[in-house]
């Protein structure tokens, strides 16, 4: 492989494992008010949309401080880092809420997909478990498979943390987005 082949590889890796920003989104409650981080409560789940109105994702405090993660693994081999959590404990989190193998998602009426903060006969507790097919991901560890037949972890949603406002603004992702196929499945 010659010195360009190599190069033009190695940019296409970074370029699918670089973050995608969107546009800078304050989150906001069913009433439109500011989510306020000390509000949120431990290990319970939250849906909102980003950076589409139809792609739902989960807000999540896990009650403790969230390291961040690197070499988590995409389907196509690309490897990335994740942040960790942000807030005032570093314990709040965001992912998308789709599926990474069966593209399910989270609706009013039904949640084949959610953070499930007890042990379960299907799988331990503190995990985001897709019961679709069992998929269970890590939301401490950047949604890394933990396991069932997901090829890769859940999009991780790039969260910005406003300390003097205790406020949340959405930025983008990082990880493999589903939002293309799900959108195709579901004829949006």
């Amino acid at each position: 492989m010659g010195t360009a082949a190599g190069l033009s590889s190695l940019t296409d890796a970074w370029a699918a494992s670089a973050p995608r920003l969107y546009a800078r989104s304050r989150l906001v409650d069913v009433h439109g008010e500011p989510i306020k981080v000390r509000r949120i409560a431990a290990r319970t789940n939250y849906v909102f949309s980003y950076p589409f109105a139809a792609t739902p994702c989960f807000l999540l405090d896990l009650g403790r401080p969230v390291a961040a993660a690197d070499a988590l693994l995409r389907a196509d081999g690309a490897t990335y880092a994740w942040s960790g959590g942000v807030g005032e404990h570093h314990s709040v989190v965001a992912y998308s809420a789709i599926c990474a193998h069966k593209l399910a998602y989270p609706a009013r009426e039904v949640s084949f997909i959610r953070f499930q903060p007890a042990r379960s006969p299907t799988s331990d507790g503190n995990v985001i478990h897709c019961c679709a097919d069992h998929s269970v991901y890590d939301p401490a560890a950047g949604a890394r498979v933990v396991s069932g037949p997901a090829p890769q972890p859940l999009a991780a949603i790039l969260l910005d943390y406003d300390a003097a406002r205790d406020e949340l603004f959405a930025l983008g992702t990082v990880g493999a987005e589903q939002f293309d196929a799900f959108f195709r499945k579901y004829d949006f």
